[in-house]
């Protein structure tokens, strides 16, 4: 996957038509007015009317606006993130990106609650979001977390829903086939639940992850060394957990948002709502939402193949 890097920045036009200019143009305007408005029948329209061979006519072909391009969410600035580095050759351990910009960073894990609610304000807001996929969760193989109260669309649209996800621009990323708690499992039986899950997650969505979280944020150094035999870049955990009613669970001492933060919600029953909740929350408390993939290119200096 390949990701833009353009910001667009709002901007106002200085001066304005000198009134000698204005004058002419308006006088210009009353003169063709009666003529422009007139159809073949003599009458006259409010608007244009369809040309000589039936179709409309230039002026009532509205432009469309221009359809955003690239991921959203904010991009880092030349200088502004700090170094990540993994230790022995293994993938790091990342919990928060170092930046002094007021800027957080959105990630949801497992995939029981497939609520298109939430997939259309992703699409819509153009927000930015990682989504950890759990392959059971996805498929429904189970029972869902209890937590938020019964859910409305468990399984419902499987990896469907996932693919449209994806197709807001969320990057699709490793949770593991089952949900263990790893450090509970020997060396091939994590590779095999890492591996196994970027391999459904290509044919399913038609990429490999290059990001994984641990289950619970339980890991080992057979975790990492599992993680990098099946070509996890970075191993992600989180610095506060969003509750249900987009109640924010702090992590650190002072109990608020800080600059890097990542986040972490889950595929619970009330997301739409929750979601909009959480978002409005940020914003007012002056953080931007920011592209979490082009933040950790910069941290580590390693771009995720396309």
């Amino acid at each position: 996957m390949c990701w833009g890097r353009g910001t667009v920045k709002d901007g106002a036009g200085r001066g304005g038509p000198r009134p000698g200019v204005f004058t002419k143009v308006v006088a210009g305007l009353l003169v063709l007015a009666p003529v422009a408005g007139c159809g073949s029948g003599g009458t006259t329209g409010a608007g244009p009317g369809p040309g000589p061979s039936g179709e409309p006519s230039a002026s009532a072909v509205r432009t469309p606006r221009p359809t955003p391009q690239g991921p959203p969410g904010a991009q880092p600035r030349a200088g502004e993130v700090g170094a990540i580095r993994g230790e022995n050759g293994l993938p790091p351990v990342i919990s928060s990106i170092p930046t002094k910009r007021k800027v957080v960073f959105l990630t949801i894990d497992d995939g029981w609650e497939q609520d298109p609610g939430f997939v259309k304000q992703v699409r819509d807001r153009r927000i930015p979001i990682t989504a950890f996929a759990m392959r059971d969760a996805v498929e429904a193989k189970g029972d869902p977390d209890p937590a938020g109260g019964p859910g409305h669309y468990v399984g419902a649209g499987k990896w469907g829903y996932f693919r449209q996800l994806r197709d807001a621009h969320v990057p699709v990323e490793n949770h593991t086939l089952t949900h263990p708690d790893l450090r509970r499992l020997p060396f091939d039986a994590q590779r095999r639940e890492i591996c196994g899950s970027s391999q459904v997650i290509a044919k399913e969505i038609g990429t490999r992850p290059a990001l994984f979280r641990p289950p619970f944020g339980s890991y080992n150094t057979d975790t990492l060394r599992a993680a990098k035999r099946c070509g996890m870049k970075a191993v992600l955990l989180w610095t506060a957990t969003v509750q249900p009613g987009g109640k924010i669970a702090y992590q650190v001492p002072d109990k608020q948002l800080r600059p890097g933060d990542i986040l972490l919600l889950h595929f619970r029953p009330n997301l739409a709502a929750d979601f909009r909740v959480l978002v409005n929350k940020i914003k007012r408390r002056g953080f931007e939402l920011g592209d979490l993939q082009a933040y950790l290119d910069a941290a580590t200096g390693v771009r995720r193949a396309g």
